[in-house]
């Protein structure tokens, strides 16, 4: 069973009910040059930005910094490497931010909506919520003929692994949000026991993310007749894997009916080429669903296309039968009779779907 957070952090409005705590003369962040958090050594801060600027930028020991229980309200980026964060509890440790994409563009807005960004190799967590309590709710953009979810704005990003992150390792860690919750787009990481919530494309990217033994709790979006997608893969197509779920268990909120989210869509991100702007032709997104338990919100053809921008700027949909988009062993409710849209993998395909395997050789055992 796994240890989830106050379901206070992952109803109606995230954490929006969660104050910060008042600012105090003591401390909230300790940290160490080491791999533990010894309190004989330990060095004292009063924001986790302070302790992320103490770490040391070439040194190969892990910089461990100890997250007190309470509710932080900061946004942070990582640039150095072998940080490590130690909660007192998934439930009692939480960093939480409410940055999101139609703010950025606003004058003053955060160059980043991620509540907490990783731009360096060797990252680790544990033991905490990372959460992005954007009230999305209630700012639900209107549904479109071409996407059923709606046309951006409200993206609200909890994690973003960015470029220069590799090897991160999470173990159980909340990641809480509504859409795009986990932007996975660099690099390899691997979640272990771990809970991450949100309704549209909430864990999604180019990277490779190995989630084992993780719950993926599908949000309901209030008013809405469609909820969303767990998986939007970005994936190039030289590159093997992308999102892999191993043995989780795919959940819903009471409220959320049956047959109202898909497993995923295949993203193709627009990007800047010298020839103009339009979705990466390099992107043939790989997600796979491997011996997961599934609820019985899981829609019955499992993956949806995806619209992306055209050479020119004309729009087109990218129909999941065009990217790698699998399953192998699914059970529960949801999970469906296989078919020309819900692919399956082989028994002989499934096993190298192992991590060091999907991880190419980083095994963090």
């Amino acid at each position: 069973m796994l240890r989830l957070p106050d379901r206070r952090a992952v109803v109606m409005g995230g954490l929006a009910g969660l104050t910060a705590a008042p600012a105090l003369a003591a401390p909230r962040f300790d940290a160490v040059l080491s791999s533990k958090p010894d309190p004989r050594a330990m060095r004292h801060f009063p924001t986790l930005a302070a302790a992320l600027d103490a770490a040391p930028a070439e040194d190969g020991k892990p910089f461990c910094i100890l997250v007190r229980k309470g509710t932080w309200r900061e946004q942070v980026t990582v640039t150095k490497p072998n940080v490590h964060l130690v909660g007192e509890g998934q439930g009692a440790s939480v960093i939480v931010f409410n940055a999101y994409a139609a703010g950025r563009n606003r004058p003053g807005g955060p160059s980043e909506i991620a509540t907490v960004t990783v731009l360096a190799p060797g990252f680790q967590a544990r033991r905490l919520t990372i959460a992005n309590d954007f009230d999305y709710p209630g700012h639900m953009p209107a549904e479109v003929d071409y996407d059923r979810t709606g046309a951006s704005g409200a993206q609200a990003t909890a994690l973003k692994l960015g470029k220069g992150s590799d090897r991160a390792y999470f173990e159980d860690v909340a990641l809480t949000g509504w859409q795009d919750t986990l932007f996975t787009d660099a690099g390899r990481s691997l979640f272990r026991r771990c809970y991450i919530s949100g309704c549209v494309d909430f864990i999604y990217g180019m990277g490779v993310a190995v989630f084992d033994h993780c719950e993926i709790r599908s949000r309901t979006r209030p008013g809405k007749d469609f909820h969303g997608f767990i998986a939007a893969p970005d994936t190039n197509r030289k590159q093997p894997y992308g999102l892999v779920f191993l043995d989780c268990r795919l959940t819903r909120d009471a409220d959320m009916p049956d047959h109202t989210m898909a497993l995923g869509r295949p993203w193709r991100h627009t990007m800047t080429f010298p020839d103009g702007r339009y979705g990466n032709p390099d992107a043939v997104g790989h997600a796979a669903f491997v011996r997961c338990w599934m609820d019985r919100h899981i829609v019955p053809e499992a993956w949806y296309p995806m619209h992306y921008n055209l050479k020119g700027g004309r729009r087109a949909m990218y129909q999941p039968e065009d990217a790698r988009l699998f399953e192998y062993a699914s059970r529960g409710p949801g999970a469906g009779k296989p078919s020309g849209r819900r692919r399956q993998l082989t028994a002989s395909e499934a096993r190298k779907y192992t991590i060091p395997n999907l991880l190419s050789g980083w095994d963090p055992a």
